[in-house]
């Protein structure tokens, strides 16, 4: 079925997470269709795009200028311009300036409409092999020692299954806190997701600091225990 694109609605578009594969047919042909695309990472974008022959006009939404760029895509919204958001990966609104705009969106009672697609912590979550049924996830802890402590003791009293991101340049760092806190839990760490270096390691912190010391963090952590 033949859809009209909707003019002044926010599509918020999720797209791959590192498989250029992974995007959806849908997700392809609102990005050609809107009349424009606010990315999280433009360069990033540039590479999607091309794969996808998408040609859209683009401009930059992150977190450095979107206290700047809300109010103008929002009055772009009012005057009747599609736009398509999309984060540097993913789905927009989960750890990303995308969750600023839609809140807006709200707000100004703006159409908004998703195209669902790939979720780091959902990838991760069901990889890890821990329960399913309840989880909590927690995006980004502090990159402050002492904060991070006490998010990770509150954290210690959770029954539920618990999703948190982690750069690899603060992933030692995170693991060393998650030892002292948590001694011999197990942790399953998963890193570059859908790409060609996938790995998912299973073990505790003091196993994976190892692992880590050793070899030099890259790519995207997603931590689950």
């Amino acid at each position: 079925m033949v859809t009209l694109m909707k003019s002044g609605t926010l599509f918020v578009v999720a797209t791959p997470i590192g498989n250029l594969e992974d995007i959806s047919s849908r997700a392809i042909k609102t990005l050609k269709e809107v009349d424009l695309v606010a990315a999280e990472d433009t360069r990033r974008a540039s590479i999607l795009f091309k794969a996808n022959d998408i040609s859209p006009k683009v401009t930059s939404y992150h977190s450095h200028n979107l206290k700047r760029k809300t109010p103008s895509l929002i009055k772009e919204l009012k005057g009747g311009v599609s736009i398509a958001v999309i984060s540097d990966s993913g789905t927009p609104g989960i750890s990303d300036p995308g969750s600023v705009l839609v809140a807006e969106c709200v707000k100004n009672d703006i159409d908004i409409t998703t195209i669902p697609g790939p979720a780091a912590l959902i990838s991760a979550l069901v990889l890890s092999g821990k329960p399913t049924n309840k989880f909590v996830f927690e995006g980004f802890l502090s990159n402050k020692k002492a904060r991070r402590r006490r998010q990770l003791k509150d954290l210690a009293a959770e029954k539920r299954t618990v999703i948190v991101y982690e750069s690899p340049h603060r992933i030692l760092k995170f693991l060393a806190d998650f030892n002292e806190i948590f001694g011999d839990k197990e942790i399953i760490v998963a890193r570059e997701i859908t790409k060609k270096f996938e790995q998912v390691l299973r073990g505790n912190a003091a196993s994976h600091i190892q692992h880590f010391t050793e070899h030099k963090p890259r790519g995207e952590f997603v931590l689950v225990f």
